[in-house]
């Protein structure tokens, strides 16, 4: 594709077709997020019973999804298990439950970078 030269354009194409989004999360990372929202209300949820409902290995999630969705602040780590905080709502496009601070786990606070 192109003229041997990388371009933000040929970047972006490249990008999108391996389902990277602009912050880098790719499809593992997206599900991660969806099932700690949409399955488990925000969490929390335990790693093994994540890895069952998505399809993967806990190992997997643990060491390579769970360390870079923590840097960006989309999930928190509680004894109970993980928990997906706003800046991942608003990441996937999911309104935030602002039901009176009933939130089924979801961390309303931003986590440090």
């Amino acid at each position: 594709m192109g003229n041997g030269e990388i371009t933000q354009q040929i970047a972006s194409i490249a990008l999108s077709r391996q389902e990277i989004d602009e912050l880098g999360l790719d499809s593992l990372d997206r599900r991660m997020l969806e099932m700690i929202i949409k399955g488990y209300s925000g969490g929390p949820v335990g790693l093994e019973t994540l890895a069952s409902a998505i399809g993967e290995e806990s190992i997997t999630l643990e060491d390579v999804c769970e360390p870079f969705l923590m840097q960006l602040g989309f999930i928190g780590r509680t004894p109970r298990g993980r928990c997906a905080t706003k800046l991942a709502y608003e990441h996937l496009g999911i309104p935030f439950p602002t039901d009176g601070g009933e939130r089924s786990g979801a961390i309303e606070g931003q986590l440090p970078l």
